[in-house]
Protein backbone atom coordinates (compact mmCIF):
# COMPACT_ATOMS: atom_id res chain seq x y z
CA UNK A 1 0.00 0.00 0.00
CA UNK A 2 1.43 3.54 -0.94
CA UNK A 3 -0.11 6.80 -0.16
CA UNK A 4 -1.33 9.64 -2.73
CA UNK A 5 1.87 12.46 -3.22
CA UNK A 6 1.58 15.03 -0.37
CA UNK A 7 3.08 18.52 -0.52
CA UNK A 8 4.69 20.66 2.12
CA UNK A 9 5.36 19.24 5.75
CA UNK A 10 2.46 16.44 5.18
CA UNK A 11 4.93 14.77 2.43
CA UNK A 12 7.78 14.35 5.53
CA UNK A 13 5.15 12.12 6.98
CA UNK A 14 4.16 10.09 3.88
CA UNK A 15 8.03 9.37 3.10
CA UNK A 16 8.64 7.95 6.83
CA UNK A 17 5.18 5.66 7.02
CA UNK A 18 6.23 4.34 3.29
CA UNK A 19 9.74 3.93 5.00
CA UNK A 20 8.27 1.52 7.40
CA UNK A 21 6.20 -0.21 5.47
CA UNK A 22 8.89 -0.89 2.70
CA UNK A 23 10.96 -2.52 5.92
CA UNK A 24 8.75 -4.80 6.72
CA UNK A 25 8.41 -6.11 3.16
CA UNK A 26 12.12 -6.82 2.91
CA UNK A 27 13.17 -10.10 2.85
CA UNK A 28 15.55 -11.58 6.02
CA UNK A 29 18.40 -11.61 3.88
CA UNK A 30 18.42 -7.99 2.82
CA UNK A 31 17.20 -7.08 6.12
CA UNK A 32 20.44 -8.73 7.90
CA UNK A 33 22.68 -7.10 5.30
CA UNK A 34 21.26 -3.71 5.31
CA UNK A 35 21.50 -3.86 9.49
CA UNK A 36 24.96 -4.87 9.30
CA UNK A 37 26.00 -2.42 7.08
CA UNK A 38 24.30 0.22 9.53
CA UNK A 39 25.81 -0.67 12.53
CA UNK A 40 29.39 -0.70 10.72
CA UNK A 41 28.84 3.12 8.89
CA UNK A 42 27.61 4.07 12.74
CA UNK A 43 30.71 2.48 13.73
CA UNK A 44 32.90 3.92 11.12
CA UNK A 45 32.25 7.42 11.56
CA UNK A 46 32.81 6.76 15.71
CA UNK A 47 35.88 5.66 15.25
CA UNK A 48 36.81 8.68 12.81
CA UNK A 49 35.57 11.02 15.79
CA UNK A 50 37.53 9.25 17.98
CA UNK A 51 40.76 9.80 15.81
CA UNK A 52 40.10 13.31 14.93
CA UNK A 53 38.45 14.67 18.36
CA UNK A 54 38.07 12.22 21.44
CA UNK A 55 41.85 12.60 22.67
CA UNK A 56 42.59 16.65 22.25
CA UNK A 57 43.31 17.87 25.50
CA UNK A 58 40.64 20.27 27.50
CA UNK A 59 43.29 22.36 29.11
CA UNK A 60 44.50 22.84 25.19
CA UNK A 61 41.64 22.69 23.61
CA UNK A 62 38.60 23.01 25.65
CA UNK A 63 35.32 22.34 23.95
CA UNK A 64 36.52 22.46 20.66
CA UNK A 65 38.01 18.72 20.79
CA UNK A 66 34.65 18.07 21.47
CA UNK A 67 32.74 19.82 18.52
CA UNK A 68 35.41 18.72 16.36
CA UNK A 69 34.51 14.96 17.31
CA UNK A 70 30.91 15.54 16.70
CA UNK A 71 31.53 17.53 13.44
CA UNK A 72 32.93 14.13 11.92
CA UNK A 73 30.45 11.77 13.65
CA UNK A 74 27.30 12.53 11.11
CA UNK A 75 29.16 10.34 8.83
CA UNK A 76 27.86 7.08 9.77
CA UNK A 77 24.59 8.60 9.31
CA UNK A 78 25.20 10.16 6.06
CA UNK A 79 26.15 6.54 4.70
CA UNK A 80 22.85 5.00 5.98
CA UNK A 81 20.69 7.74 4.27
CA UNK A 82 22.54 8.61 1.34
CA UNK A 83 23.80 4.87 0.26
CA UNK A 84 21.05 2.72 1.87
CA UNK A 85 20.95 0.69 5.30
CA UNK A 86 18.64 -0.19 8.10
CA UNK A 87 19.62 1.36 11.62
CA UNK A 88 17.29 0.44 14.65
CA UNK A 89 17.30 4.10 15.97
CA UNK A 90 15.44 5.50 12.32
CA UNK A 91 13.28 2.43 12.30
CA UNK A 92 11.92 4.01 15.82
CA UNK A 93 10.11 6.42 13.66
CA UNK A 94 9.11 4.53 10.28
CA UNK A 95 7.87 1.82 11.54
CA UNK A 96 5.69 4.05 13.75
CA UNK A 97 4.42 6.49 11.59
CA UNK A 98 3.62 3.50 9.31
CA UNK A 99 2.11 1.65 11.96
CA UNK A 100 0.16 4.56 12.91
CA UNK A 101 -1.41 4.64 9.47
CA UNK A 102 -2.46 0.64 9.94
CA UNK A 103 -0.03 -0.27 7.18
CA UNK A 104 2.30 -1.88 9.74
CA UNK A 105 0.98 -4.61 12.22
CA UNK A 106 2.64 -4.35 15.61
CA UNK A 107 4.27 -7.94 14.83
CA UNK A 108 6.13 -6.77 11.82
CA UNK A 109 7.13 -3.81 13.37
CA UNK A 110 8.67 -5.62 16.38
CA UNK A 111 10.14 -8.15 14.21
CA UNK A 112 11.96 -5.79 11.73
CA UNK A 113 13.22 -3.91 14.54
CA UNK A 114 14.42 -6.52 16.42
CA UNK A 115 16.18 -7.49 13.24
CA UNK A 116 17.73 -4.31 12.54
CA UNK A 117 18.69 -3.98 16.12
CA UNK A 118 21.02 -7.28 16.15
CA UNK A 119 22.24 -6.77 12.78
CA UNK A 120 23.56 -3.08 13.71
CA UNK A 121 25.03 -4.93 16.77
CA UNK A 122 26.68 -7.26 14.36
CA UNK A 123 27.99 -4.30 12.24
CA UNK A 124 29.48 -2.82 14.92
CA UNK A 125 31.03 -5.23 16.68
CA UNK A 126 32.79 -5.76 13.13
CA UNK A 127 34.31 -2.77 13.51
CA UNK A 128 35.11 -2.48 16.27
CA UNK A 129 37.00 -5.65 16.49
CA UNK A 130 38.71 -5.92 12.80
CA UNK A 131 38.86 -2.13 12.22
CA UNK A 132 40.09 -0.57 15.50
CA UNK A 133 41.31 -3.33 17.87
CA UNK A 134 42.82 -6.08 15.18
CA UNK A 135 44.34 -3.15 13.30
CA UNK A 136 46.05 -1.88 16.42
CA UNK A 137 45.03 1.58 15.07
CA UNK A 138 43.75 2.36 18.65
CA UNK A 139 47.10 1.40 20.40
CA UNK A 140 48.82 4.30 18.22
CA UNK A 141 51.44 6.10 20.98
CA UNK A 142 52.16 9.93 20.89
CA UNK A 143 55.12 10.87 22.66
CA UNK A 144 54.79 12.41 26.22
CA UNK A 145 56.64 14.51 28.75
CA UNK A 146 59.69 12.89 29.86
CA UNK A 147 60.34 10.54 27.00
CA UNK A 148 57.64 8.50 28.14
CA UNK A 149 54.68 7.49 25.18
CA UNK A 150 51.13 7.07 25.87
CA UNK A 151 48.36 5.72 23.88
CA UNK A 152 46.22 8.80 23.83
CA UNK A 153 42.92 7.40 21.56
CA UNK A 154 42.85 3.84 23.50
CA UNK A 155 43.18 6.25 26.49
CA UNK A 156 40.55 8.38 25.56
CA UNK A 157 37.84 5.31 24.67
CA UNK A 158 38.35 3.57 27.83
CA UNK A 159 37.70 6.62 29.92
CA UNK A 160 34.54 7.36 27.25
CA UNK A 161 33.10 3.63 27.99
CA UNK A 162 33.84 3.71 31.77
CA UNK A 163 31.81 7.28 31.79
CA UNK A 164 29.01 5.87 29.49
CA UNK A 165 28.85 3.22 31.63
CA UNK A 166 28.57 4.68 34.65
CA UNK A 167 25.62 6.55 34.01
CA UNK A 168 21.97 5.90 36.06
CA UNK A 169 19.31 4.12 34.55
CA UNK A 170 17.00 7.58 33.91
CA UNK A 171 20.08 9.56 33.10
CA UNK A 172 20.76 7.34 30.61
CA UNK A 173 17.32 6.84 29.74
CA UNK A 174 16.78 10.50 29.37
CA UNK A 175 19.71 11.38 27.61
CA UNK A 176 18.65 8.43 25.24
CA UNK A 177 15.48 10.00 24.10
CA UNK A 178 17.10 12.92 23.43
CA UNK A 179 19.06 11.83 21.07
CA UNK A 180 16.90 9.72 18.98
CA UNK A 181 14.79 12.77 18.60
CA UNK A 182 17.19 14.57 16.99
CA UNK A 183 18.41 11.50 14.97
CA UNK A 184 15.04 11.02 13.66
CA UNK A 185 14.60 14.48 13.19
CA UNK A 186 17.72 14.42 10.80
CA UNK A 187 16.49 11.54 8.46
CA UNK A 188 12.89 13.61 8.92
CA UNK A 189 14.49 16.82 7.41
CA UNK A 190 16.15 14.77 5.53
CA UNK A 191 13.41 13.75 3.57
CA UNK A 192 12.74 16.97 1.90
CA UNK A 193 15.76 17.53 0.30
CA UNK A 194 16.34 16.41 -3.42
CA UNK A 195 19.72 16.55 -4.04
CA UNK A 196 22.64 15.36 -1.96
CA UNK A 197 24.15 18.33 -1.17
CA UNK A 198 21.07 19.26 0.72
CA UNK A 199 20.19 15.11 2.39
CA UNK A 200 23.45 15.96 3.83
CA UNK A 201 23.43 19.30 5.50
CA UNK A 202 19.96 18.01 6.63
CA UNK A 203 21.47 15.13 8.21
CA UNK A 204 24.29 17.00 9.77
CA UNK A 205 23.22 19.42 11.70
CA UNK A 206 21.29 17.26 14.00
CA UNK A 207 23.45 14.57 14.38
CA UNK A 208 26.28 16.72 15.12
CA UNK A 209 24.04 18.10 17.92
CA UNK A 210 23.06 15.40 20.00
CA UNK A 211 27.02 14.17 19.99
CA UNK A 212 27.82 17.44 21.19
CA UNK A 213 25.06 17.74 23.82
CA UNK A 214 26.19 14.07 25.05
CA UNK A 215 23.62 12.65 24.68
CA UNK A 216 23.25 8.26 23.85
CA UNK A 217 22.92 6.37 20.84
CA UNK A 218 22.40 2.69 21.27
CA UNK A 219 24.07 1.95 18.19
CA UNK A 220 26.98 4.35 18.41
CA UNK A 221 27.13 2.51 21.80
CA UNK A 222 27.06 -1.21 20.46
CA UNK A 223 30.70 0.58 18.67
CA UNK A 224 32.23 2.76 21.95
CA UNK A 225 31.81 0.22 24.90
CA UNK A 226 32.41 -3.01 23.03
CA UNK A 227 35.83 -1.24 21.70
CA UNK A 228 36.79 0.20 24.32
CA UNK A 229 36.58 -3.13 26.62
CA UNK A 230 38.44 -4.77 23.85
CA UNK A 231 41.05 -2.08 23.94
CA UNK A 232 41.16 -1.67 28.27
CA UNK A 233 42.05 -5.84 28.45
CA UNK A 234 44.45 -5.76 25.91
CA UNK A 235 48.15 -6.77 27.44
CA UNK A 236 49.41 -4.01 25.27
CA UNK A 237 47.28 -1.29 27.14
CA UNK A 238 47.47 -2.93 30.68
CA UNK A 239 50.72 -2.44 30.55
CA UNK A 240 50.38 1.32 30.21
CA UNK A 241 48.00 1.40 33.18
CA UNK A 242 49.98 -0.46 35.61
CA UNK A 243 52.81 2.27 34.43
CA UNK A 244 50.44 4.68 35.31
CA UNK A 245 50.21 5.64 31.93
CA UNK A 246 46.39 5.76 31.32
CA UNK A 247 43.15 5.08 33.35
CA UNK A 248 41.73 1.79 33.93
CA UNK A 249 39.17 0.04 32.35
CA UNK A 250 35.94 -0.46 34.42
CA UNK A 251 33.51 -0.74 32.11
CA UNK A 252 32.48 -4.48 31.84
CA UNK A 253 30.00 -6.29 29.63
CA UNK A 254 27.97 -6.63 32.44
CA UNK A 255 27.49 -3.04 32.94
CA UNK A 256 27.23 -2.10 28.85
CA UNK A 257 23.85 -4.09 28.56
CA UNK A 258 22.02 -3.63 32.44
CA UNK A 259 24.06 -0.05 32.57
CA UNK A 260 23.68 1.74 29.39
CA UNK A 261 22.50 -0.66 26.57
CA UNK A 262 18.83 -1.19 28.05
CA UNK A 263 18.25 2.10 29.09
CA UNK A 264 19.07 3.57 26.07
CA UNK A 265 17.73 1.85 23.60
CA UNK A 266 14.32 1.83 25.17
CA UNK A 267 15.13 5.57 25.54
CA UNK A 268 15.93 5.85 21.62
CA UNK A 269 12.77 3.87 21.30
CA UNK A 270 10.46 6.37 22.87
CA UNK A 271 12.72 9.41 20.97
CA UNK A 272 11.72 8.85 17.63
CA UNK A 273 8.41 6.67 17.95
CA UNK A 274 6.82 9.20 20.57
CA UNK A 275 8.52 12.54 19.87
CA UNK A 276 8.44 12.41 15.48
CA UNK A 277 6.54 9.94 14.41
CA UNK A 278 3.33 9.93 17.05
CA UNK A 279 3.21 13.48 17.66
CA UNK A 280 3.64 14.50 13.28
CA UNK A 281 1.20 11.84 13.02
CA UNK A 282 -1.06 14.25 15.01
CA UNK A 283 -0.28 16.56 13.70
CA UNK A 284 -1.42 15.48 9.63
CA UNK A 285 -4.03 12.91 10.62
CA UNK A 286 -4.27 9.77 8.36
CA UNK A 287 -2.95 9.70 4.87
CA UNK A 288 -4.69 9.40 1.80
CA UNK A 289 -4.24 6.26 0.51
CA UNK A 290 -3.84 5.45 -3.75
CA UNK A 291 -6.17 3.46 -4.99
Amino acid sequence: MTFEPASGYRALLVAAAEGGIGRTRQSLRTTAALAFLAGAYIALGGFLAVRCGLALPWEVWGSMGKFIFAAVFPLGLLLVVICGADLFTGNCMTLTAGGLQKEVSLAGALRSGALSWIGNFAGALFVAVCMVWATGLIFDKAPAAAGLSTMPWADALVKLANSKTSLGFMEAFWRAVGCNWLVCLAVYTAYAAKEIAGKILALWFPTMAFVALGMEHCVANMFFIPAAILTGTDPRYTALVEAGGAAPLTATWESFFVDNLIPVTLGNIVGGAVLVAALYSVVHGRLQKKA
